[in-house]
Formats: structure tokens, C-alpha cells, sequence
């Protein structure tokens, strides 16, 4: 237990520092799952804007996690039906929602390619077509995201997915 925690500290306190490469979270998917320009759409239902992205998948299929980190969340929201949040480098928090399944852990330790649990519709996806709502928070904001788009001034937390996992 020791270790873990140790582990977990000096993650976190080296975080910043270390470079996020960050894959695809939906196995097998590609970029043209989703819809580039459904990050930050507006309206979007209750939520005011979509804060991420949809990667559209057959029911079942496995979802893994794009960045190495931690699991700080696991469990069932509302709207998001059976998520997951990853605290990961840069002090950033991976975020999958609608997952059919949940296959890991609060507190476990993950690398790309971890198994997290696997694509459905849940929350507020049940009766649309099954997939991954998949977003990325910062938990330190960045203000040249700034715009006057609706919820401008939310949007300095948020990093486009698509960007993250287009990036070479």
C-alpha cells in the first residue's frame, strides 16, 4: 500500500512535467468515429454545449484508457450513466462516459491500452446509438482558450479530444 501511495504522490507532484501522448480510448476506432465538430457544440440538450467528443462503436467494444494515470472515479453519474475519470499528466482528468461496462477500479494505476470497461449507452445515452462520450478537463486552466463562443469562459478547462488524439 505503501508503494502505491508513494507512486500516486510523485505522480502527481511530477505530473506537469512528464509529455502526454494520448491513443484513441475506443479499440479499433479511428478518427473517423467521431464527428470533429461536435467538440463544444452548442445547444446540446440540458448540458448547454458538448464538452467532448462521441466515438461511435458496436455495444461491447472494449474502451482502454488514452493516458497513462490514475483511476480517481469509477462508478455511475446521471447523465453519464457508467463512467470513468483518470487523473492523468499535465494534471489533466480523462473522462469516458455511456460505458455498457465498468472493468477497473478507483485508485488502480493505468497505462494506454489499460481496460477500463466497454462502449454502450448509458445515463442520458440510453436509446441512442452506443459509443463513448470521451472528454478532457484541466484541472489548471489555460486562458488562451478563451472565446466568445457560449460558455467561452468554460472552455479554458477543457482540451479538444480530437486534437489530443490526432497529434503526432
Amino acid at each position: 500500500m505503501k508503494k502505491i501511495i508513494y507512486i500516486l504522490i510523485s505522480s502527481i507532484l511530477l505530473s506537469p512535467f512528464i509529455p502526454e501522448r494520448a491513443i484513441i480510448p475506443v479499440q479499433h476506432a479511428s478518427a473517423r468515429d467521431w464527428n470533429l465538430d461536435s467538440y463544444w457544440f452548442a445547444p446540446w440538450g440540458e448540458s448547454g454545449v458538448h464538452k467532448g467528443i462521441d466515438i461511435f462503436a458496436n455495444k461491447g467494444r472494449l474502451v482502454q484508457s488514452a493516458s497513462k494515470g490514475v483511476v480517481i472515479y469509477a462508478g455511475e453519474l446521471e447523465r453519464g450513466g457508467h463512467v470513468v475519470a483518470i487523473l492523468s499528466p499535465k494534471w489533466r482528468i480523462h473522462y469516458y462516459a455511456h460505458l455498457d461496462a465498468i472493468k477497473i477500479s478507483p485508485l488502480a494505476l493505468v497505462t494506454q491500452h489499460s481496460a477500463l470497461g466497454t462502449v454502450g449507452n448509458s445515463g442520458n445515452a440510453i436509446g441512442k446509438p452506443p459509443h463513448l462520450h470521451y472528454s478532457v478537463f484541466r484541472l489548471f486552466p489555460d486562458p488562451a482558450d478563451i472565446t466568445l463562443e457560449t460558455q467561452g469562459w468554460k472552455r479554458m478547462f477543457y482540451v479538444n479530444p480530437h486534437l489530443l488524439l490526432t497529434k503526432e
